[in-house]
């Protein structure tokens, strides 16, 4: 497959790779979340999956995996240990026996109050205004759908 090539020359420096930036800045934010979610006994990937389930309760696996942008052979195994945590309960839909649903138990629900003081914690580890964080997000999202829907030339 032959590619076009840029009218310019772009910097191949890796101070101007956005894609570095992207990826040095999610080992940053590892480096904050870390020990405030090892207090919890939780990954981030396991958090951020508890972070879905406190905002929508009673997900299917494919709902919470589309949500989290992980497939389901990633999201099994964690969901097992958050199930084996206390946190959440796997079941079954009546409806449709093909499909597992997550849901909060009572311990799950009660972890949000301890995990509100991480979140918080962290966002204020940005140094980030609301503002700022708002069009943040927004960039990030939008450079997001423009990758995702990219086809090579």
């Amino acid at each position: 497959m032959k590619r076009r090539q840029p009218e310019t020359t772009a910097p191949f420096e890796l101070r101007d790779f956005l894609c570095f930036a992207v990826y040095a800045t999610g080992h940053a934010f590892n480096h904050v979340y870390q020990p405030l979610l090892k207090e919890l006994n939780l990954t981030y990937s396991q958090f951020i999956a508890m972070v879905v389930l406190w905002d929508q309760d009673r997900q299917t696996v494919g709902e919470l995996g589309r949500r989290l942008f992980l497939q389901s052979n990633t999201l099994t195994p964690m969901l097992k240990r958050l199930e084996n945590l206390g946190y959440i309960r796997r079941t079954r839909d009546s409806a449709d026996e093909r499909q597992v649903c997550i849901s909060l138990t009572e311990a799950g629900r009660t972890l949000r109050t301890r995990a509100s003081d991480v979140v918080r914690y962290v966002r204020n580890a940005t140094g980030v205004q609301d503002r700022k964080m708002k069009q943040l997000l927004q960039d990030l999202s939008a450079l997001r759908q423009a990758l995702e829907s990219h086809t090579p030339d």
